[in-house]
């Protein structure tokens, strides 16, 4: 490949990145909008930017090296890293701690059980779920989009996909809510208990596939156990890993960006109410959220040589994260970024779910997951507005994790 990112350096790191400066803070309090402030100060200043913290990382800002990098499959892997603050308690679980090709039968195996075909039967599944726990919250006046609904509604989805037991539903938004917390707070010690909880869920489902396999396109613990490998099946451990992880994703991801959507629509009541009466445009709507209210700041990578790019050199064996909420925000790339517009000619250029190898399998189920709540919220009320402070993440993540909100029905 040509593109400057993957170009390696032809000697030491001399000048700047040999003892890389603190171009930003990743640890600085945050507005529900400073955030995009910053990643356009360091697109502009530092597109290649250095923080000491947790124990040094480098950031990529601009939309066009993010895509470059992510593509790269040889320079800048995900089996050592994949997201910072690193609190994996020292596993690397398939399929984002894999590189290709050892990641590919498990991305294989996934992909199997979410064709547009799955997708679409589940829909009246998922909506009822979204219906009766959005009623509960309306019902009452008043609820937090991001600890309430969008924890609970993410947990009945996993339940669907994953042919779960009902009883895990709660259990699982109840493990995602402690879990959030725990991470943001770097508590170790909670990780691995709350992380030790959704094992125990991986592995009672794996273990049941095993005694009763079900159809591979319907279920994923079975496809995964099915799936062949160049040296054989996939070890029952590796299933289990795999399960935990789509697990965290699935269930780490709504909060920020439900709420995130609910005070956009909040601040705009003309789009809300377009919305309620042309919900055909709801779709489109979805795409441009996505956009806008990324949840993940970014995924990372270590670089397995130097790398020049922009004047900066990244040391080989140094993490790099993919600032994806940045990229969707570049201005290179979207006419006034900050703005939410229908139907962009490039709208599926943006990076909410990744890109390359480790593009989100799950994007599709995304999207329908995110065109039922907003069906089922503007159908039933009239309108909106905060009842109170929000809350918000920290890295990885970004959005509220708490969005209070009172709802008008009349």
């Amino acid at each position: 490949m040509t593109d400057e990112a993957t170009v390696p350096a032809t000697g030491p790191a001399t000048g700047p990145a040999a003892v890389a400066p603190d171009d930003f803070d990743p640890h600085v309090e945050e507005t529900f909008d400073s955030p995009h402030v910053e990643y356009e100060r360091m697109r502009a200043q530092c597109p290649v930017a250095h923080s000491s913290a947790h124990g040094g990382f480098w950031a990529l800002t601009r939309h066009a090296d993010i895509v470059a990098a992510v593509t790269d499959n040889e320079t800048f892997i995900t089996s050592k890293i994949n997201v910072i603050p690193n609190m994996s308690l020292g596993k690397r679980r398939p399929p984002l701690g894999k590189d290709p090709p050892e990641h590919t039968p498990f991305r294989r195996a996934l992909d199997r059980t979410l064709r547009n075909s799955r997708i679409a039967a589940l829909e009246p599944r998922l909506r009822a779920h979204a219906s009766r726990e959005l009623e509960r919250m309306i019902g009452a006046g008043r609820g937090d989009v991001s600890s309430d609904f969008a924890t609970i509604y993410p947990a009945w989805i996993e339940v669907e996909w994953l042919n779960l037991e009902p009883s895990n539903a709660v259990l699982l938004a109840d493990v995602a809510r402690l879990y959030n917390v725990a991470w943001r707070n770097e508590n170790m010690d909670d990780v691995a208990r709350t992380s030790g909880q959704l094992y125990a869920v991986a592995r009672e489902v794996v273990e049941d596939r095993q005694r009763h396999p079900r159809p591979v396109e319907s279920d994923p613990a079975s496809a995964l156990l099915a799936e062949e490998t160049p040296s054989g099946p996939i070890p029952p451990d590796y299933v289990i890993e795999t399960i935990r992880q789509v697990l965290v994703v699935g269930l780490m991801a709504p909060p920020p960006l439900f709420g995130a959507i609910v005070i956009h629509l909040i601040r705009h009541p003309d789009l809300q109410q377009y919305l309620r009466e042309n919900p055909a445009r709801i779709p489109a709507a979805v795409e441009e959220f996505i956009r806008l209210y990324s949840p993940y700041r970014g995924f990372a990578r270590t670089t397995t040589r130097d790398v020049e790019l922009h004047g900066r050199t990244i040391p080989k064996d140094d993490p790099v994260t993919m600032v994806y909420a940045s990229a969707n925000r570049d201005d290179e790339v979207f006419d006034d970024p900050h703005s939410f517009r229908f139907d962009r000619e490039n709208i599926r250029q943006h990076l909410g779910f990744g890109r390359g190898a480790h593009q989100c399998a799950g994007a599709g189920l995304v999207r329908l997951e995110m065109r039922i709540f907003l069906e089922e919220l503007l159908k039933r009320t009239t309108g909106m507005a905060l009842d109170g402070p929000l809350e918000m993440t920290r890295l990885p993540e970004l959005g509220p994790t708490s969005t209070p909100v009172t709802f008008r029905t009349d």
